[in-house]
């Protein structure tokens, strides 16, 4: 292709290009409103489906991120009083992170409020359009990964 016809395509509207447009707003849209799995709403909940304490170590390996940026989270929970940071009782060089009863409470409106919003977003869908998006977009996944997996070896 020349460069003209390059810029020629990217100009077009193509069906590929609407559906990758629509997914980056699906991502962003639910970064935004339903939170990642690092930040304040993930933290809340996973302490509150662990029985309200768990290991800050525990809670750094399933929010996947480091040490220094859970810290900072925990700390801005902490100054709104929905944790407490405690010794652990079964190794006293780890901290447990708790909830207090306000952060019992934040984390259920946050459950109530991912529910109600995971029953409005495919309202518009009947259930048998639900399944048969769910397998289109396993079979998008499922590709996805094989060209993930082949740029990781091509970048080696």
């Amino acid at each position: 292709m020349t460069d003209t016809e390059l810029c020629a395509s990217l100009g077009e509207q193509t069906t590929e290009r609407r559906l990758l447009h629509d997914f980056g707003f699906f991502g962003h849209f639910l970064h935004v409103h339903a939170g990642g799995r690092n930040g304040k709403q993930h933290i809340l909940t996973s302490l509150y489906r662990n029985g309200g304490h768990m290991a800050q170590s525990e809670l750094a390996r399933q929010s996947c991120v480091s040490s220094a940026a859970l810290s900072e989270v925990i700390s801005k929970l902490e100054s709104s009083g929905h944790l407490s940071r405690v010794r652990s009782t079964a190794d006293g060089r780890q901290l447990d992170i708790e909830l207090t009863p306000s952060g019992f409470e934040k984390a259920r409106e946050l459950i109530a409020t991912k529910l109600a919003f995971e029953e409005e977003a495919f309202s518009c869908l009947s259930e048998t359009e639900r399944t048969e998006l769910l397998d289109m977009l396993d079979r998008i996944a499922a590709t996805w990964r094989v060209i993930e997996a082949r740029e990781r070896e091509e970048a080696c």
